[in-house]
Order: C-alpha cells, then sequence, then structure tokens
C-alpha cells in the first residue's frame, strides 16, 4: 500500500490546501493529513478546531483521514505511520527553496521521500495568514476557502458582534 502524509498547521484549511490533497488521494492508496502545532505561531483555531474542519471538509476523498501529528519531526510521524511520501504544495519558487531542505532533511532522516505539487493557479495567491486577516476584518472569503472553515469564521463574527 501507497501512504503519503499531507502535513500543515491548516490555520484555516483553504482551497489550495484541499485542491492539493485531493490530488494527493489520487495518487497515493491512503493519504494522512497531518494538522501540525507550532508553538511559535499564534493559531486562530486551536488544533480541536482545525481537525474537524479537515475532517468535516475531506470527509468525501476515500482513503484520506485527518491525525494530529503532535509533537516530534514529521519525518519520524512518517515512519510510525508506514508513509514512504510527504506531499507538499508549491505556489511559488519562494515554497520551492523553504521546502526542499526540510525534504532532503526527512530522507536523510528517515527515508521518507517528497513529492511537490505544483498548486493550481487559482490559488497561487492563497496562504493562511491572508485568510485570517480578511476573514478578521470582515471580507468575503467565502469563495477561499471550504464551507466548514467559512461557518467557523461567520460564528466568530457573530460571537463578537453579539458583544
Amino acid at each position: 500500500m501507497r501512504r503519503a502524509v499531507c502535513p500543515g498547521s491548516f490555520d484555516p484549511l483553504h482551497n489550495g490546501h484541499v485542491e492539493i490533497i485531493a490530488r494527493a488521494a489520487s495518487m497515493f492508496d491512503e493519504v494522512i493529513v497531518a494538522v501540525s502545532t507550532n508553538y511559535a505561531k499564534k493559531y486562530r483555531f486551536s488544533l480541536d478546531e482545525r481537525l474537524a474542519m479537515a475532517r468535516e471538509t475531506l470527509s468525501y476523498l476515500a482513503g484520506t483521514t485527518v491525525e494530529p501529528m503532535g509533537d516530534g519531526l514529521l519525518a519520524e510521524f512518517c515512519r510510525s505511520h508506514g508513509a514512504g511520501a510527504i506531499v507538499k504544495g508549491l505556489r511559488t519558487t519562494q515554497d520551492y527553496h523553504y521546502v526542499l531542505p526540510m525534504a532532503h532533511m526527512n530522507r536523510q532522516l528517515t527515508g521518507v521521500e517528497a513529492v511537490f505539487l505544483p498548486g493550481d493557479s487559482r490559488y497561487t495567491y492563497l496562504s493562511s495568514t491572508l485568510i485570517k486577516e480578511v476573514g478578521s476584518l470582515g471580507g468575503d472569503i467565502s469563495e477561499f476557502v471550504p464551507k466548514a472553515v467559512l461557518k467557523r469564521f461567520q460564528s466568530a463574527a457573530e460571537g463578537t458582534a453579539a458583544d
């Protein structure tokens, strides 16, 4: 069985992520979406919320599961889950230069290979950071995020309006 991991913090998951994960699901027998936590980052959504949004959004993809990555190295997560590949989406050459050293290190540590998929040009400019900024300022993000994510932004806005 060919198993791959699609890692990310997914804060929030957006349509660019979904497009890459769906393509990975068509290439591998099983895809684990590993939701990570970087303690140096400030998150808009908790780990439980990010897991729930990803599970709700990706439930239509056969062979795809969503799991917390937990503490530790991505390469070790892959080894412990029997994954032979890490799938990363690339929007720009900057993304490539950022992930390439990590890909080399992960292969050196555990033999896991990196698979880079160029993102659909419709999503080249999307980032979770930009989505959070636009969404928190009341901008319309509905065409950029799955319904599960949009619902949570709307709920948060309604909660703020009620205060």
